[in-house]
């Protein structure tokens, strides 16, 4: 269920953009009632409801996220969950205003990089979320704990790289898709490598 409500912003955007994309008519005219609410007149481009929609729906689904954490679940809410917010509102602000893709598609990108950033960090600083996270459930040698945090500080980077890649070589609808699948699929890809290497080093811890 976490899995799936940490994808709930990525899900909405994935859905609102291929609303748009088939209903580009009624797109335009839902985007347009929001503009005028937001004092924005600007002519809709046709050719960007449907990204622009998907950003709408994306920073409300975004700020529900953290309602929902935060006042319902009555918990903390995670810094990179903050830092995704306000990227989201900047870059999709940003990508409403003057109506133009470049701003959102490089969300991810930054975001990937904060991850990364975050930790070195960490490591700075001798921390490793990677073992807080995991060290509940697993031994690790401290060596492979520190070695798990280079692994996912690689894939961070690499799929800011991607992201970009893929953002100014192929299509939106192209870069939609792969945000939608295949950044799961990277994950899971990802995961696979992750338990391949720490299975020989693995000591369960019993249940207390």
């Amino acid at each position: 269920m976490k899995f799936l409500f940490d994808l709930f912003p990525i899900i909405l955007f994935f859905i609102a953009f291929k609303f748009g994309e088939t209903n580009p008519e009624s797109a335009t005219n839902l985007l347009n009632i929001i503009f005028a609410f937001l004092g924005n007149e600007n002519p809709i481009k046709p050719e960007q409801s449907a990204i622009l929609l998907a950003t709408v729906v994306v920073i409300i689904a975004t700020f529900l996220q953290i309602f929902w954490i935060k006042f319902i679940q009555k918990k903390s809410v995670d810094f990179m969950l903050w830092l995704s917010l306000f990227l989201i509102v900047i870059f999709g602000g940003l990508t409403l205003f003057f109506q133009n893709d470049t701003f959102i598609k490089w969300k991810p990108t930054l975001l990937y990089f904060g991850f990364a950033i975050s930790l070195v960090v960490s490591k700075i600083f001798n921390k490793n979320p990677i073992k807080l996270m995991m060290q509940k459930q697993l031994e690790l040698p401290e060596k492979i704990w520190t070695n798990l945090l280079y692994l996912w500080g690689f894939y961070f980077v690499i799929m800011g790289f991607l992201n970009i890649y893929i953002a100014y070589e192929f299509s939106t609808e192209t870069w939609v898709n792969f945000k939608m699948f295949g950044s799961l699929i990277c994950m899971f890809v990802l995961i696979i490598i992750q338990s391949l290497y720490i299975s020989k080093y693995i000591k369960v811890k019993p249940e207390q």
